[in-house]
This record gives C-alpha cells, sequence and structure tokens, in this order.
C-alpha cells in the first residue's frame, strides 16, 4: 500500500528566512523597555492587549506602550508596518488569532519579529492551536512557542478578558524568559 503525502504550502508567500530557527535574545527583564502591541483587528483583541500591558507596567516596569493595529487580520502584517515597529520597540506582543486563517497570520508575525530580533508573544486562542503550530512547521519554526487563551475571545465582557489576562500572563513571562520583576 503506498501512502500519498501533500507538501504543506506556506499561505504567506514568504519563503525568505525560513530556515532561520533561532530565537531572539531574550530580555530577562522588561523595566524600561518599550512593548509593541499589535491588534490584530479580531474582537477584543486590543482589549486583552492592554489588560496584559496593564500588568507588563505595574509589576514589571515597562516605561512605554506603542499600539499598532494590522490592516487585516488572516495575512502577516506588511512590510512598512513591520519596518515600523522592529524600529520602535524593543518587544511585541500580538493577539489574537482565535479563527484558523487569523492564528495562522499571528504565528507568522511573530516568527518575522522574531528573525528581526524582537523577541515577540503571538497569542491564539487554544481551539485554534493547530492552525498556529501548522504555520510555524512551514515557516520552518516548529519549535517558536506561542501563547494561548481559552477561545472564545470575540464575545468577552471586560471582566471575562481581563481573566483571559490574568490567565496568560505566566506563558506571556516565560515566552519572553522574563523573571525580574520591577
Amino acid at each position: 500500500m503506498t501512502t500519498l503525502r501533500e507538501a504543506l504550502l506556506d499561505p504567506t508567500g514568504a519563503v525568505e528566512g525560513q530556515d532561520d530557527s533561532t530565537l531572539s535574545a531574550r530580555p530577562v527583564t522588561l523595566k524600561g523597555l518599550t512593548v509593541g502591541l499589535l491588534d490584530n483587528t479580531k474582537p477584543n483583541a486590543m482589549h486583552l492587549l492592554d489588560e496584559i500591558a496593564a500588568d507588563l507596567e505595574r509589576d514589571y516596569g515597562v516605561a512605554t506602550f506603542k499600539r499598532y493595529v494590522k490592516d487585516y487580520f488572516g495575512t502577516p502584517i506588511k512590510d512598512e508596518l513591520f519596518q515600523q515597529i522592529v524600529n520602535e520597540v524593543d518587544v511585541v506582543i500580538t493577539a489574537v488569532g482565535d479563527c484558523g486563517s487569523c492564528s495562522a497570520a499571528t504565528v507568522a508575525d511573530g516568527i518575522l519579529f522574531e528573525r528581526a530580533g524582537i523577541p515577540t508573544v503571538s497569542i491564539t486562542s487554544d481551539s485554534f492551536a493547530m492552525s498556529g503550530q501548522a504555520m510555524a512547521d512551514v515557516q520552518g519554526f516548529p519549535g517558536f512557542r506561542f501563547a494561548m487563551v481559552e477561545h472564545p475571545m470575540a464575545s468577552l465582557d471586560a471582566a471575562q478578558i481581563r481573566g483571559r489576562a490574568d490567565d496568560i500572563m505566566p506563558e506571556v513571562l516565560r515566552i519572553l524568559g522574563v523573571t525580574e520583576e520591577a
């Protein structure tokens, strides 16, 4: 019996740098750093990022947050915005992948930032972990770790979003390699 295996194609069309699966240097501390918050336009993405930012400012001494918004959730970040972010921040947190294409794009964005030397946390919902992992595999970065919040995100109220932020903070810090509080 012959088994056919199809190649998984990268829907982003990206090929440059696909062999680089090295994480950028981790900061150990966030004190005094500038953190970029990349909203992929999904409902509640920026609300979740704002809750995470509040914790990072209060407990870890982040100096500045810069907020950015992608033009479309289902594709990787456009080069102009990508370059702007790379030039302006020390760390990126991007959210939230809560469907198949946006989870893949959120992970693809994180990998792009990592390859540019910016420590990044990509956040997807747990229901779409397979989509995120498939993109990491296709991008040649199977060890790329991303954080997952409980699905769903879009329909949550402020208290529920705060709860998701509380739940995900240890993973955000672990991915960034942060060990010191402010």
